[in-house]
This record gives structure tokens, sequence and C-alpha cells, in this order.
């Protein structure tokens, strides 16, 4: 008998929803939800979407790794290639990644939720990273965590495994929005990523991420070079005669 499916894609509008939904082990990363995951990403990013969405169902987001699954693998090696791709398919997408989070997040799963460009969580989130409880180290995660977050201000998260709330998140860089309301949140966010032309939104999401690491002169170099080239282009051609002639501008998304 097939096992119920962990992992559902719904792409509506222009925006692909991703929803986490095995619920019985608090969407913990088993084998499983990864490959479904995967899976679902391939299909966001097959079709006419400008924004990925990563939710999830129950009263957690994700509890990090499958601890039960991981305790019957025996002497068999982990193998974490999967889960590093898919927080790497999260950061590298040329759409912009929402993470929406109404429950709370433990271990791994703050890792994922970092990967993503926007986060929103419910103001009654709560976070932990205990990996040092159970003998490990937040490893994998704090490649994502530590782009986002500078190492004094989630030390004390990491090395005591205690339990911090949405506020402090927020305060520290880890999240981008705390809301009373997840969806109205994302709501907003995604009209304003379709209000924007895709290449020049594919192209701001990469800057936010490279340029930050280049050295001045070089990096001022390259980004002359992109808005040369984006002025240039049909995108702008479109934006600033929608400018002039007061309308909404009709974007290409293909």
């Amino acid at each position: 008998m097939p096992q119920p499916q962990v992992v559902h894609l719904d792409v509506a509008d222009g925006v692909a929803t991703i929803t986490l939904d095995s619920q019985h082990n608090r969407n913990a990363l088993s084998r499983q939800l990864v490959s479904e995951l995967h899976r679902a990403l391939d299909a966001a990013e097959a079709a006419d979407t400008r924004a990925i969405v990563l939710t999830h169902l129950g009263p957690a987001f994700c509890a990090g790794a499958d601890l039960k699954e991981r305790s019957t693998q025996g002497s068999s090696p982990s193998d974490s290639n999967p889960f590093v791709q898919a927080l790497e398919r999260l950061m590298d997408s040329r759409h912009p990644t929402i993470a929406a989070v109404k429950g709370a997040v433990r271990a791994g799963g703050i890792g994922l939720m970092a990967a993503c460009d926007l986060v929103v969580v419910a103001d009654t989130t709560t976070f932990a990273l205990t990996e040092v409880r159970i003998g490990v180290a937040p490893a994998i995660i704090s490649v994502p965590i530590l782009r986002r977050v500078t190492p004094s201000r989630i030390a004390a998260a990491m090395l005591t495994g205690e339990a911090f709330d949405a506020h402090e998140a927020r305060s520290i860089g880890l999240v981008t929005h705390v809301s009373d309301d997840v969806d109205a949140t994302v709501g907003v966010l995604t009209a304003g990523i379709l209000a924007g032309a895709p290449r020049a939104v594919a192209e701001t999401k990469r800057l936010l991420h490279t340029v930050g690491d280049m050295e001045r002169a070089a990096a001022f170099e390259s980004m002359g070079r992109l808005s040369n080239e984006l002025f240039e282009g049909p995108e702008a051609a479109e934006g600033m005669a929608a400018f002039v002639e007061k309308r909404p501008p009709v974007w290409t998304t293909r």
C-alpha cells in the first residue's frame, strides 16, 4: 500500500505553494518528505510561477531531523545530500522563496526556513536549535542561518538549545516579518513580487546574495553592466512606457 503524500503543491496566479503535511511527526525531515519536497520544487520551477511559498499543515512548521528514522538506520551512513540540495534550491531559485510559518520550528526546520528569501512567522511561533542536546551540532543548517544572522547574535541559541520567540528571531535577522495574519502578509509580499518585472526581480534576488561578498570596485563594475543591460532591455522599455502612459505594466513571464 503506497504511503500517503506528505508534500503538496498548488500553483495559482503565478504563485507556487508547497505545503508540508507530515503531521504525525511534526513535519520532520524524513527521507520521504525531503524527496517529495524536491519533486514539488521541480514542478514549481517548471510551472509558470513568479514566487514559491513554503508552508505547512499542523502545529509545527518542521521539527528538524526525523530522529526515529535516524535511530533505525543502524550502521548505515546518513546521506545529507538531499537535504543540502533542498536548501540550495530554495536559496538559488530564480524565483523569490517565502517561508510561511504558523507553528513551532526546531533544529533543521530552522535551516529550511532560513534558506528562503523572506520568512513570515506568526507572532506565537517559537524556535529552538536543539542539536547539542542530542549530541550533534547545527552543522548543515549553519550555512543558511549564518548568512542571515551574525554569529554573536545566535551563539546562545546554538550553544544552549534554549527556545526563543518570534520577536527575538526578528530582532536578530533570522526572520523578516512577524505577523498576526501570516497568510495576509504573504499575500501582500507575493502581490509585490508579481508587480515587478520577472527578470528584474530575479536579478535583484541574485545581487542580494552576491554583492555583499564582492570587492567594491568589482561590485560597481558588475552592477554597472547589469544596470545598463536592464535599462536597455524590454522590461525597462515596458515599465517606463507604462509609467509615462499611467497604466500598469504588462510583463512577459517567459
